[in-house]
């Protein structure tokens, strides 16, 4: 079977052009709403990679970085909610606590929809999120400066770090409780849709049968490094979605490119040793960064005048456009970045860490 007629390609495919696609100038003005999110848990999309057994598909990477530039280039908004709970499910799949019986199959069965509050950690370091033992169970203090989907997550994956500098992630509800506080929605130039917050922690405590993991951080970071050094599918999909806009001879030669940075990404992502080529990977992922830029900034040239209305479609993906260069950023990708974009060795020092918003 092809990547495109794999049953959660095609379901994807249908979602956007039946919901996200009509809905999306609107949801980008007034918020994800609930109704998106049935529909996405109604689609099985949650479950692209959980495992067969507990009620997910168990399909290959392939299949969901399809699906994400689907979504993505359909209803960036949406796209950002649903992505977060991708990790959630990967960590409980690895995992051989108890949550995992508890937890796992309702979320691969789209039953729950999960968050992610672990950015934070790549701060180290610096601790923005402390973690010490309580009670029979954990207790968190600190500040999480971006949490997506907030009022649409049934639960999070939060993250601190211990006093043995261990990460440790463990599952809890997302709403408002003792101990956890959020603020209000965040203003943002793009994905305000995606009701991102902050979180407060004073005190919150965890039963340790929550916990999903719990391992030095010295063996985690090197397995987060790695994620971030691969050119994120939205990329592609929001590019693709900004030439649909031009015409077919303004739109050839950047397919041709889009194309091939595309295949030499994922041909990076699938490499069987993740933490080589670590140069490569950033290369490819600046210039993928540079051809959504052009694709997104030609859609803007191509509408007129019309592009500036908040009606505008081209407009939207612009800003989205601008969203995805900082989403998920470290200082090393930044650097990386920089220097593809001014042909220097400038960027921050490697000892400043950035955490933006995102997994």
């Amino acid at each position: 079977m092809t990547i495109t007629a794999h049953p959660l390609v095609v379901r994807a495919r249908r979602l956007a052009a039946d919901l996200l696609v009509p809905e999306a100038e609107r949801v980008d003005q007034e918020g994800v709403p609930a109704s998106h999110i049935e529909a996405v848990k109604e689609s099985g999309l949650l479950g692209v990679v959980a495992p067969v057994a507990y009620g997910g598909s168990g399909a290959s990477p392939a299949v969901l970085r399809e699906t994400a530039e689907i979504l993505a280039g359909a209803c960036c908004s949406t796209w950002f909610v649903q992505t977060q709970h991708h990790t959630p499910v990967q960590t409980l799949a690895k995992s051989e606590l108890p949550v995992r019986e508890r937890l796992l199959g309702p979320l691969s069965r789209g039953e729950l929809l999960s968050g992610v509050a672990y950015a934070h950690l790549r701060a180290h370091p610096r601790v923005p999120v402390r973690v010490r033992r309580e009670g029979g169970g954990w207790r968190f203090d600190g500040s999480v400066p971006w949490y997506t989907g907030w009022g649409l997550n049934d639960v999070m994956l939060l993250a601190g770090v211990t006093e043995a500098d261990e990460a440790l992630f463990a599952f809890v509800d997302a709403r408002d409780q003792p101990g956890l506080r959020a603020s209000a929605p965040l203003r943002l130039a793009a994905l305000t849709a995606a009701r991102t917050v902050s979180l407060e922690l004073d005190g919150l405590w965890v039963p340790e049968e929550a916990v999903a993991l719990r391992t030095p951080y010295a063996s985690w970071a090197p397995a987060d490094r790695a994620r971030t050094l691969n050119a994120n599918p939205a990329v592609f999909g929001i590019a693709e979605a900004a030439l649909s806009l031009l015409d077919e001879e303004s739109a050839g030669p950047l397919h041709a490119r889009l194309a091939d940075i595309r295949r030499r990404a994922y041909a990076l992502a699938d490499h069987p040793a993740p933490f080589e080529r670590a140069a490569e990977r950033l290369a490819v992922r600046a210039e993928a960064y540079e051809v959504l830029g052009t694709a997104t900034t030609a859609a803007v040239v191509a509408g007129g005048g019309r592009a500036m209305s908040l009606t505008s479609r081209a407009q939207r993906l612009a800003r989205e456009g601008l969203f995805l260069l900082v989403q998920g950023q470290t200082a090393e990708t930044r650097m990386a970045h920089l220097r593809a974009l001014t042909g220097t060795g400038g960027g921050r020092s490697s000892s400043e860490v950035v955490t933006e918003p995102g997994v």
